[in-house]
């Protein structure tokens, strides 16, 4: 028996939907299109799961657009996936911003975090921790290598 999520995010595009569900599982490896809805001809909303977060999504027209308010975060264990997920995210028109945000070319916002990022930030040496995140301050996409550096000075 298989668990229904209770909560699932709903995006609004406002008519770039079946691009995206053309685009995004090139991004990730584990993408499903659920269900396609269309109204003349058209996509109109659809289901779809990445890496098993399922998302409602429409074609609602140019009322209303994504912000970085609401971001999708993305939990990476190497650099190598930090940076395929970058790569891939910002290109044909997405935007890089700081400390690991980007915006894909939807202006639908993420975040490519290494595991390794939460587990310094978090650190009980607050002046490690204080280090790390200086460092970070200063990255667009987060560079696992100069993040252990910072973490080891003394």
């Amino acid at each position: 028996m298989s668990q229904e999520t209770k909560i699932t995010p709903f995006l609004w595009y406002n008519d770039q939907l079946e691009d995206a569900l053309n685009f995004y599982p090139t991004v990730f490896k584990n993408t499903e299109i659920k269900s396609i809805n269309k109204m003349d001809g058209k996509v109109f909303s659809a289901t779809f799961v990445i890496e098993g977060q399922e998302f409602m999504a429409l074609n609602g027209g140019p009322h209303f657009s994504f912000t970085p308010a609401i971001s999708l975060f993305v939990k990476c264990e190497t650099q190598e996936e930090v940076d395929d997920y970058w790569n891939k995210l910002t290109a044909d028109g997405g935007k890089e911003s700081r400390c690991g945000w980007l915006e894909d070319k939807y202006g639908l916002s993420w975040q490519i975090i290494p595991n390794i990022l939460m587990e310094l930030l978090y650190d009980k040496d607050t002046a490690k921790a204080n280090r790390v995140m200086q460092a970070m301050m200063q990255m667009a996409k987060i560079d696992i290598a100069k993040l252990k550096e910072a973490a080891e000075k003394q």
